[in-house]
């Protein structure tokens, strides 16, 4: 009975999530306009990009803001990079945008933020797009972001860069990194003004300057390792509005090329995600027990009552990951693997709270970050 009872939650559990009203399983928001006709919306448009040992990926990255239809003004960060990058930075650019070299990273900053910040005291341009070092923009989606968030009346217009899914590795666990964040952050509670769910992806964000300088927002934020959903609840706190979406036309060319690469990433932020509480770790760890791996209790306890709950469950599972897989292109038989991934994705939480315990803190690039007390 008691197994019963247990797997019958593990049900109610995925038709709830099938059934909410906002859907957060699904693909619904979605930009993938491209208007590649000149745009004199451009010129208004300052796009800053915070670069720490980037030399491989920068040029891609520029390559692409070149070709945008009008006149964007570029401006790169160099955050004390060990490589080349400033150089290969400013052998693209020529004339066509500026390269900053980062002063010393302050006590209590974050690198990025610390990045942006400086890179803020330039910008004249009423709008500002925060664009990563390793995304490619297709021709055209600057633009017509600019005038989606201008005709909408946005004031933080975000989109999840297409993440590299090309190894197997990646088509693995990637898909289910954004099925997560989806299920964490629905986005059309995001994009709903009122509502307290409020994130954005920070690979592409396109803003009204005099919004980042009202409200201080680099500074207000200093401190956070997930910088881009702080600074959209930072917005929506203030009474801004927001967009985020999913894309085929802001893609990322940062390759994982093994489960190591993708668990450091994870390790970073997961822990920092739940807000350093153990009591929130360990909910977290039983809904995910609750969801992922009680479905499979009933397959080896081998009752008829036992196996057909299994099954509804793994099927209702499988329904809510499929939209995911279709947006990416990745084949139905990934449902599949969706339990061991979220396995998976929890030890990676795990050991994120684990270093931070043992007092390593959050690692990226060379720095760490530790919660100050």
């Amino acid at each position: 009975m008691v197994v019963e009872s247990v797997l019958l939650l593990s049900l109610l559990l995925w038709i709830l999530i099938l059934l909410l009203p906002w859907q957060p399983w699904r693909t619904k928001e979605r930009f993938d306009s491209c208007d590649v006709r000149e745009s004199k919306l451009l010129r208004d448009v300052t796009v800053l990009i915070p670069a720490r040992n980037e030399a491989a990926s920068i040029h891609h990255c520029l390559t692409s803001l070149l070709g945008q239809p009008g006149a964007l003004k570029i401006i790169v960060i160099d955050d004390c990079s060990d490589d080349c990058t400033g150089r290969v930075a400013q052998d693209i650019l020529g004339d066509r945008g500026k390269v900053i070299r980062g002063t010393t990273l302050p006590q209590g900053w974050s690198g990025k933020l610390w990045a942006l910040e400086q890179g803020l005291r330039e910008v004249k341009t009423s709008y500002v797009l925060l664009l990563d070092a390793d995304i490619v923009v297709e021709k055209g989606v600057v633009s017509s972001a600019l005038s989606f968030m201008m005709k909408n009346n946005i004031d933080l217009f975000s989109l999840m860069a297409w993440l590299h899914m090309k190894l197997p590795v990646e088509r693995l666990f990637l898909p289910a990194f954004v099925y997560f964040f989806k299920l964490i952050y629905p986005f059309s509670l995001v994009n709903k003004k009122g509502y307290f769910v409020a994130a954005a992806a920070g690979g592409f964000i396109l803003t009204k300057t005099i919004l980042l300088r009202q409200t201080g927002a680099f500074s207000a934020i200093r401190d956070c390792i997930i910088d881009d959903c702080n600074l959209a609840r930072l917005v929506k706190r203030n009474g801004g509005t927001l967009f985020l979406g999913l894309t085929h036309c802001v893609k990322s060319i940062r390759q994982y090329k093994g489960l190591d690469e993708i668990w450091k990433m994870v390790e970073r932020t997961a822990y920092v995600q739940l807000g350093y509480n153990p009591l929130l770790l360990l909910a977290t760890t039983g809904l995910m027990a609750l969801a992922f791996v009680v479905p499979f209790i009933g397959l080896v306890y081998g009752h008829y009552l036992t196996l057909v709950m299994s099954f509804l469950t793994l099927f209702a599972m499988a329904i809510s990951y499929r939209p995911v897989l279709k947006y990416y292109f990745l084949p139905d038989w990934l449902c599949l693997s969706l339990p061991l991934v979220a396995v998976m994705y929890m030890a990676m939480t795990w050991s994120s709270a684990i270093r931070y315990y043992f007092g390593a803190g959050a690692s990226w690039k060379g720095r760490t970050y530790r919660k100050q007390d």
